[in-house]
């Protein structure tokens, strides 16, 4: 049962956006993982969306002014494992990406750690585009604007999109 405290925690926030995709906050986005009390102290847990990414400090000051300009105190804790997967971003999540034109990501494979760059099979129905919804589209380059997303190109209405990739 999760106490007051943490529950004025979460709703606190959920209002922190991405510092890197400021359209989605970080709950969504599957970066806040637990809010917890252990002994009357609060514990906030986040997880990267990978282990360089250079926003967590950012992430992590948000975390703790949010809280503090409401007169909660927690510790925060960047966990590592389990690692950060593009399915704990929420559909809410999705939708806002989608909307900002940033193409979501398609459920990450549960069979494999690592994944290699590849050439996507015939099979494969391709990334839609956020902008006309087209499966005609191509990577120009596997990375984008930050390590996570890779750089599409629509095929139909020629506009380039960003893609967050999956794992």
């Amino acid at each position: 049962m999760v106490n007051c405290e943490a529950q004025r925690a979460w709703s606190i926030l959920e209002a922190i956006a991405d510092p890197e995709i400021p359209v989605v906050s970080i709950r969504e986005l599957g970066i806040l993982r637990e809010v917890n009390e252990r002994d009357g102290d609060l514990e906030v847990v986040i997880t990267p969306t990978y282990s360089g990414c250079p926003a967590m400090g950012q992430i992590e000051d948000e975390v703790r002014a949010a809280l503090a300009a409401t007169g909660l105190h927690a510790r925060v804790v960047t966990r590592l494992a389990p690692a950060w997967t593009t399915d704990w971003i929420s559909e809410t999540g999705k939708r806002k990406l989608r909307a900002f034109g940033i193409a979501p990501p398609r459920a990450a494979s549960q069979d494999a750690v690592v994944r290699f760059a590849s050439r996507r099979p015939a099979a494969d129905p391709g990334v839609a585009c956020p902008h006309c919804g087209s499966d005609n589209t191509t990577e120009i380059s596997h990375f984008s604007s930050t390590a996570c997303k890779a750089l599409y190109r629509c095929l139909d209405c020629r506009e380039p999109f960003d893609y967050f990739k999956p794992y």
